[in-house]
């Protein structure tokens, strides 16, 4: 009699497995950070820096990650620095093909462009409403924050794909 289940019944549903874990840990990065977003509008501190901001976006995923990788262990809580590395690369992208003009980094070389809107250093570029660090740059670094607590609480722990 042959088996119910074969080795690709098996490694399809443990490809379904990783592809949730993976989507959770994303969910719990971006929802720290937009946790952390939403106390920062009701609280909206006069001064707040926006290296502040990324650094904050960095380390409170990571805490996260670090806590939830404490109490569970997943190998796929540590790649979430993926999505965040092409989400960034995607947008650097679309940077470069935007139109420029007067107000909007006009005549800015490529790396000009993509720090002053990602960074606003030293001055924002005026390209899509000067929100490049709220829609790319933080979020980005969540996820890469995330999945350096998670790599952190899980250095002593043998990895869940080792058989």
């Amino acid at each position: 009699m042959e088996p119910i289940f074969t080795e690709e019944d098996e490694f399809l549903g443990k490809l379904a497995g990783q592809a949730g874990s993976f989507a959770l840990h994303v969910l719990l990065a971006l929802g720290t950070w937009l946790g952390m977003m939403f106390v920062g509008y009701v609280l909206n501190p006069a001064s707040a820096s926006q290296w502040v901001i990324l650094a904050l976006s960095l380390l409170l995923p990571a805490f996260t990650g670090f806590l939830v990788a404490r109490f569970w262990q997943s190998e796929m809580a540590t790649v979430t620095w993926l999505l965040g590395t092409i989400w960034i690369l995607l947008f650097c992208l679309w940077l470069l093909d935007l139109p420029t003009g007067p107000g909007m980094c006009d005549r800015c070389e490529a790396s000009e462009r993509i720090v002053r809107t990602l960074f606003s250093f030293p001055l924002p570029s005026g390209l899509i409403d000067n929100n490049g660090p709220f829609y790319a740059t933080w979020p980005a670094a969540s996820l890469i924050g995330y999945s350096i607590g998670a790599a952190l609480a899980g250095k002593n722990s043998s990895s869940e794909f080792e058989e």
